[in-house]
């Protein structure tokens, strides 16, 4: 495959993955926020800054009000990381590979962008938040189904795996890390009824909260569903399972073209560190930190398969 097809691919799914975990990250904001009585405009900031763009955020707005902040990440044409332009370039880079894809996923990408051009063309109410996030979660629900159910299995289907599992980890990453980081009000509420009930909150941000008690995993304890998030090798959105599906796929290419690359050993390294610990020493390390390190490490497999496989040459 060309480069510049696989790079397509690759990222066609980080953006429609992007633009799902930004209505997600927005959800946890608004049900967090709503936890708590005094203090939103800091919860506000903290989600900005998960997205990484507050630099942006902060060139146009003075303040952290979820108004603002809803309709930067949602629609602002100068923030690159909205929704809104998460889809557009999903669709763009769709256009890009075309005779790669499927009429359905094609389809699905294509109506995933005009639905949403028509919910995001004017600023979305308080009312209508919740509705909103949902459409934006349903939409991408439809684009990963049309590509599970009509795809070869091929290095097309690789790609585009590869990319939607990295952007899922860095997504699941970040929503641990505002919460336990920067959302918790200060240690003395570690443990606490208000800490379990914002990590519940994350649960159900990252569509966890039936799996958790399905699986009998026990209490809304933040150590519970911090393991869950991070180490739980059947839940599709933790930090260990999306790992596996980039090494999994990574795997299925360096059979298909007969070489290994730089990024086979950067994601086996990754999940070793993954295999190698339990909660107790996540947290003996420092959960923020441990994040912060699986950010880092993750945004360099993405680097590193870009330069393998040549997507810009």
């Amino acid at each position: 495959m060309l480069g510049k097809t696989a790079g397509g691919l690759y990222w066609m799914f980080r953006f429609l993955e992007r633009s799902e975990n930004t209505a997600r990250l927005i959800e946890a904001g608004s049900r967090i926020a709503l936890t708590r009585s005094t203090d939103t405009i800091s919860d506000w900031r903290s989600v900005v800054s998960t997205a990484g763009v507050r630099s942006g955020y902060d060139a146009i707005y003075e303040n952290y009000t979820a108004e603002h902040v809803v309709d930067f990440l949602l629609r602002d044409p100068k923030n690159p990381s909205s929704v809104m332009n998460g889809i557009e370039n999903a669709r763009t880079n769709a256009r890009m590979v075309r005779t790669a894809l499927t009429t359905e996923v094609w389809e699905a990408v294509n109506e995933n962008w005009m639905a949403m051009k028509d919910a995001l063309k004017r600023p979305v109410r308080d009312t209508e938040l919740p509705s909103v996030l949902g459409e934006i979660r349903r939409h991408s629900a439809l684009v990963r189904g049309a590509l599970h159910g009509t795809m070869l299995r091929n290095d097309i289907y690789d790609f585009a795996q590869i990319g939607t599992a990295l952007e899922r980890a860095d997504n699941t990453a970040r929503i641990i890390d505002v919460k336990y980081y920067t959302l918790l009000p200060s240690a003395s509420f570690v443990g606490s009824q208000l800490d379990n009930v914002q990590w519940e909150t994350i649960l159900r941000s990252v569509s966890a909260h039936r799996s958790f008690r399905w699986l009998g995993e026990g209490e809304m304890t933040s150590s519970g569903i911090a393991a869950f998030l991070i180490l739980d090798t059947r839940f599709p959105r933790s930090l260990y399972f999306a790992s596996r599906i980039i090494e999994e796929n990574l795997g299925y290419l360096a059979k298909d073209y007969g070489t290994r690359k730089t990024s086979h050993d950067m994601i086996d390294a990754q999940l070793s560190k993954l295999r190698a610990h339990n909660i107790e020493t996540i947290f003996d390390e420092g959960l923020h930190q441990f994040i912060v390190t699986f950010i880092r490490s993750n945004n360099a497999i993405g680097a590193q398969i870009e330069q393998d496989y040549r997507f810009n040459g």
